[in-house]
């Protein structure tokens, strides 16, 4: 039902389910507030939302005045809200100076000071002068981790902290003790919070009570160049800004979209930055006597002609990374390709997940945004809170409603909601213990560690055998989703970065004595042996330190490229800063190679490339959108007389906060992990 009111003396319609403050928000009039989030439970602490409804005794808090609680006058006039009058200005400095009584006068030294709320609304709503004679509270800070340092005397009780921490992240990590101008927020026993979306609350915080624990006194924001990217330390494509000042990043920061990430990134996705700039390769380097010694670009890039020259072309292979842009792949299996090898493979922990039935059976076809619609989920094989915190929260959100059953099959964990748990094993995929008969929009998330398994393509047959019968694969609904980890895995798909015979791929390739010389691009979870080693990356990693040539290349915050998500949404990285010293983008060394291949790729710029490649793979065409993708169906997949294996399903991310190269060049990733450790000891 719709509702007609006058604001201001003109006259809008809303639906009647919303409240005042949001109605406001919707006419573009503004309306200062500390404790109302719209992806927050409401609690009307600050009362800075006052506004003027006719009719009422006083000014109202239009964070939780609902619409239908609007009455017509006594003649049938429409009701009426006024925002910009003297009582509700004097309403609203009231309210200001009360929150102000205890504030510390600290701005100078904060690092909230120029991107503060409080700040913002005491510029309008403030006096210059103090009435309150007695004298200030102190409070104790908090040691809560090594992410949020407290300054909790500056805390003005809005209380968004503890909302989010119950409701979004399902920790409960942080509550209220005490009442009134006694009252402290605090985690209780004082520990450590294990959330691993707490740095959240930094944002969320309007004053510089939480802030921000590595980027302490660092830099102001108004120093900060800011670029809108992508995140790649895990699938889901988080959009996020990139603040740097100079050649550093100093902080990454969530930017807003609702399909994806809504407000909200991980804590490894924030926190990461101090690991761009540690343990960073930044010249060649060949291996000579045992030890890596620095060296030219040219002597680098001569000495890996000859050996290219020198090599059967059918004993050279690639493998990709994790965090590898698709113009980075594109390119280098072009190069493989005119070297004559078809031996290179984008899924370096050992997948045997392909492209080989569709784009439908390796993405999350149901969409994030579409958790929402679902009504029931069984997951399997995967621990989305590792795996994907920000996915795993909007699970959360929707099994708060009340109307999302979710199962799971595959090792117990902590998901920060209820679950059935049907079994451990792929024995347990079955109709006849999941209670599916009420249930029209459901979720098969299959976790990308089943494809490490022998039997995990019969796991994907069994999962869309019960999803065909449970009417969960539709035109209007493909229940299928693959839960992946790694950001660069299903460009590589699209991209057909496979090797044509599975005996190729990329863990018999690091082990056979086949191949004789293999490129690791950014690849750092491989362990090969006997054979010569090209790794062109960022980091001194595994991949470096085993290499025999190491070309030094850019990570994610040094250069522009296409990634795909989970869902198989293309979206754009964008360049903050530049490599460090001789350092070059990966796609310039694949293709200066090239040249001293005698095998040019004819690619002036980055633009020259991604035009190719959309026209060799028209999927790379429409940035943050999905292509439809019909479910093809999985015939002659498996042979119907395998059987699912009894052996019960494992999750290989055993440290969220080290799970690559530029995490553990982190040291507050680092102390993360010491503190998780810690955590589940004392837990038993």
């Amino acid at each position: 039902m719709s509702i007609k009111i006058l604001i201001n003396g003109s006259e809008f319609e809303f639906e009647e389910n919303l409240t005042l403050i949001q109605a406001l928000e919707q006419i573009d009039i503004e309306v200062p507030r500390f404790c109302y989030h719209d992806k927050l439970s409401i609690a009307g602490n600050c009362r800075m939302c006052l506004v003027e409804v006719k009719g009422a005794p006083k000014p109202v808090a239009s964070c939780h005045f609902s619409l239908s609680d609007l009455r017509p006058g006594p003649n049938g006039e429409l009701p009426e809200v006024l925002t910009n009058t003297n009582q509700v200005h004097n309403a609203r400095k009231g309210a200001m100076e009360f929150l102000l009584v205890n504030h510390p006068l600290d701005c100078p030294i904060c690092d909230q000071g120029g991107e503060c709320d409080l700040q913002d609304q005491a510029l309008h709503y403030g006096i210059n002068k103090s009435r309150y004679k007695e004298n200030k509270r102190a409070v104790d800070n908090k040691d809560i981790g090594p992410l949020v340092k407290t300054t909790m005397t500056r805390c003005i009780h809005c209380t968004r902290c503890v909302r989010f921490t119950s409701e979004v992240a399902g920790t409960e990590e942080l509550g209220a003790i005490h009442r009134g101008e006694n009252m402290e927020i605090t985690t209780y026993l004082e520990k450590g919070m294990s959330s691993e979306l707490q740095g959240n609350i930094i944002d969320l915080c309007p004053v510089g009570a939480l802030t921000s624990k590595p980027y302490e006194y660092h830099a102001r924001p108004w120093e900060l160049k800011k670029t809108e990217s992508i995140d790649v330390m895990d699938a889901l494509g988080s959009n996020i800004r990139i603040d740097s000042k100079g050649t550093e990043v100093m902080r990454i920061m969530p930017r807003y979209n609702e399909e994806i990430n809504e407000e909200w990134i991980s804590d490894k996705t924030r926190f990461v930055w101090d690991g761009l700039r540690s343990q960073r390769i930044d010249s060649p380097y060949i291996r000579e006597n045992g030890k890596l010694i620095a060296a030219s670009w040219d002597s680098a890039l001569t000495l890996l002609t000859d050996l290219i020259k020198k090599t059967d072309s059918s004993r050279i292979g690639a493998i990709a990374g994790d965090m590898v842009s698709a113009e980075e792949m594109f390119l280098m299996k072009k190069l493989m390709e005119k070297i004559g090898s078809d031996r290179y493979d984008c899924r370096q922990d050992g997948s045997i997940l392909s492209n080989k039935y569709g784009r439908s059976s390796y993405i999350f076809n149901p969409t994030i945004a579409g958790i929402e619609s679902a009504d029931a989920m069984v997951i399997i094989g995967s621990n989305p809170r590792m795996e994907s915190p920000v996915l795993n929260a909007r699970i959360r959100k929707r099994w708060l409603t009340g109307e999302l059953k979710v199962y799971l099959i595959g090792q117990e964990h902590d998901l920060t909601y209820d679950y059935i748990h049907i079994g451990s094993s792929p024995k347990n995929i079955n109709l006849k213990n999941l209670e599916l008969s009420n249930s029209k929009n459901i979720i098969w998330l299959l976790g990308d560690d089943v494809f490490l398994r022998d039997d995990g393509m019969v796991i994907l047959s069994k999962v869309i055998e019960c999803a065909e019968k449970t009417n969960s694969l539709r035109s209007d609904w493909n229940g299928l989703a693959i839960l992946h980890k790694h950001a660069s895995r299903v460009a590589g798909l699209d991209l057909g970065f496979l090797p044509q015979d599975e005996k190729h791929n990329s863990q018999n390739m690091a082990k056979s004595k086949e191949i004789e010389l293999l490129f690791l691009l950014d690849a750092d979870e491989v362990d090969a042996e006997n054979k010569y080693k090209i790794y062109i990356g960022s980091h001194g990693d595994k991949g470096a330190s085993n290499a025999d040539i190491v070309l030094p290349g850019a990570c994610y915050t040094e250069k522009n490229g296409l990634f795909m998500n989970t869902e198989g949404r293309l979206q754009e990285i964008n360049r903050a800063v530049f490599p460090p010293g001789d350092a070059r983008d990966n796609w310039k060394i694949i293709i200066e190679l090239s040249k001293r291949l005698k095998k040019s790729l004819n690619y002036i710029n980055l633009e020259d490339v991604r035009a190719d490649l959309r026209k060799e793979y028209p999927v790379f065409t429409k940035i943050n959108q999905i292509e439809n993708n019909s479910f093809q169906g999985l015939d002659g997949l498996y042979d119907q007389k395998k059987k699912l294996s009894s052996d019960i399903f494992s999750n290989t991310v055993s440290d969220y906060y080290l799970t690559n190269s530029i995490a553990r060049s982190s040291k507050v990733m680092a102390e993360c992990s010491m503190q998780k450790n810690s955590i589940e000891i004392k837990n038993g």
